[in-house]
């Protein structure tokens, strides 16, 4: 009847503080603590099965070192704005991986290295909206998500 009891006993607590100690009111914080922890039971996610979880290691390493050369690139940019012009723009990439938690470290790695954003997946096309600061290359950013990422993330969660 209660998936989360202490989540539960902390509404119950955290209601009462609030609005003071009264039989109404604890029954009333029993019955929104009651319907928040089957709301949040109904929320819960299955867990995520990994394959191949010692590739996490090199996943995170890939990822740390292109952080920090996209650092180094957004910083160049910004030093040199006079000098050279950026060409900032959008692409869409079509992913092969259908796996949800993939699709969402793959959405933390594009938006936690500088100079990319992830700002929309379809899932219908199964295709991803970037913004990238500076695109000068459409393919070689294609290439780094489909084979650096994406074909790692799908090796992992298979």
């Amino acid at each position: 009847m209660l998936p989360y009891p202490l989540l539960t006993l902390s509404l119950v607590i955290m209601w009462l503080l609030l609005n003071g100690f009264s039989l109404g009111q604890l029954v009333l914080g029993i019955l929104v603590a009651v319907f928040a922890s089957w709301a949040m039971a109904s929320l819960r996610p299955e867990k995520p099965r990994l394959s191949k979880w010692y590739l996490l290691p090199k996943l995170f390493f890939i990822v740390l070192y292109d952080i920090v050369k996209s650092n180094i690139a957004v910083a160049g940019i910004i030093l040199r704005s006079g000098a050279r012009r950026h060409n900032p723009g959008f692409l869409t990439i079509h992913l092969e991986i259908r796996n949800q938690f993939a699709i969402a470290i793959l959405a933390v790695v594009l938006t936690s290295t500088p100079g990319s954003a992830w700002l929309e997946y379809d899932s219908n096309d199964n295709t991803v909206l970037l913004h990238v600061l500076d695109i000068d290359n459409e393919a070689a950013w294609r290439d780094t998500v489909k084979n650096r990422y994406e074909r790692l993330l799908m090796e992992i969660f298979a």
